[in-house]
């Protein structure tokens, strides 16, 4: 099912990087748009990313290609802001554990066969490739470098996007509740917020986050869901000469802009507690082993601070492929739902846009629409 050609109103729910990615394309493209999210922008998985920006170990052909494509609209951007402190190419440092579950040699093959560019290193050499590692820290397998992977910080990404939508005419409404998809027949014709402020739209994007297959069951649509909770630490300002991304048996670490780390962990994730309310339970013992993590694969073991952290659902189809396009059912009604948010974030804006606005279908999206997960014969 196509949307017809060029809307005259949408709205975007959802102020994380796919709405408001998507959002600002749509305002470059000449098309009015509202975006309306639940508390402020960046308030939900955007805000608590480790925001690696990478292809990096094995996906399928598909994926991999569109975050190709993803890394390359970032460095069109880092040309647009060379300076620019919340977006940073130096490269992705990656180690296994010293166990039968060690991939090393093998995904350094396998990236090799893909072009994708990927340096097998011993433990000695790579304070040659990048520094600020503990080289002691790491298997005797030793570790992959990837140069061209990078970091960004997407909240900073996100406020500079949302400035440019406003500039473009734009409206963004924060702190709106839970906004409800209208339907008539089987198409969409607006937006509600949870105060009762409505508006209409003849095409709607749900990028409301893990919220989005509960959000879309409601109209008797399917996304299989594999979402887990999402436990990110950052770190007060430390000097150090880390540059890369670092990921680790016991955990990912990168810069952040203003000269601390951002930490996490599957481990630690696994540890925090899910209340009767609903609320989350962080134990003091897992924020402090996560700093204890760090410390020890960081050259010179750092004494590491928090400054805060953000724990929340992280978005993750049911197999672990992006989610994007329009329902197979309901004329008009787009979903963004992935794994990688930073990522795909700009390449899954402009292409969202552009079937919105054109009722075409691109290719490089064609694996990851939502019918796949309807029943055979719907």
């Amino acid at each position: 099912m196509n949307a017809s050609p060029k809307p005259s109103k949408v709205v975007i729910i959802g102020g994380g990087i796919f709405g408001v990615s998507t959002a600002v394309h749509l305002a470059r493209l000449g098309i009015a748009t509202v975006l309306v999210n639940d508390g402020p922008l960046a308030n939900g998985a955007s805000g608590r990313s480790l925001a690696w920006l990478n292809s990096a170990r094995k996906r399928s052909d598909a994926y991999h290609r569109l975050r190709l494509a993803g890394i390359d609209r970032y460095r069109t951007l880092a040309a647009r802001y060379p300076d620019a402190p919340w977006l940073r190419f130096e490269g992705g440092l990656t180690w296994d554990a010293d166990d039968a579950s060690n991939e090393i040699a093998e995904i350094v093959d396998y990236e090799h066969a893909l072009g994708y560019h990927a340096q097998w290193l011993s433990p000695d050499e790579i304070g040659g490739a990048t520094p600020g590692v503990d080289a002691s820290a790491v298997t005797p397998q030793g570790a992959i470098f990837n140069p061209g992977e990078g970091w960004v910080d997407l909240p900073s990404l996100i406020s500079i996007l949302a400035e440019e939508f406003r500039v473009l005419g734009g409206e963004i409404v924060t702190d709106a509740g839970r906004a409800t998809v209208e339907i008539e027949g089987a198409r969409v014709c607006g937006v509600t917020a949870a105060d009762g402020r409505r508006w209409e739209a003849e095409s709607v994007l749900l990028a409301a986050g893990g919220a989005v297959p509960q959000i879309v069951a409601e109209v008797g649509e399917t996304i299989e869901d594999a979402t887990p909770v999402a436990l990110l630490v950052r770190t007060k300002p430390v000097r150090h000469p880390l540059k890369a991304v670092l990921n680790t048996p016991r955990v990912a670490i990168r810069p952040t802009p203003n000269g601390g780390f951002a930490l996490d962990s599957a481990w630690s994730e696994e540890e925090v507690g899910i209340k009767a309310d609903g609320s989350y339970e962080v134990r003091q013992s897992t924020l402090d082993g996560l700093l204890r993590e760090a410390s020890k694969v960081l050259e010179g073991n750092p004494a590491l601070e928090i400054e805060d952290y953000g724990v929340g659902p992280k978005p993750i189809p049911g197999d672990g492929e992006p989610v994007f396009g329009e329902l197979p059912s309901i004329w008009g009604y787009f979903v963004a739902f992935s794994h990688s948010g930073a990522t795909l974030g700009l390449i899954a804006g402009e292409l969202l846009a552009d079937e919105i606005a054109t009722g075409r279908r691109h290719p490089l999206l064609a694996d990851f629409r939502p019918e796949r997960f309807s029943p055979p014969g719907q």
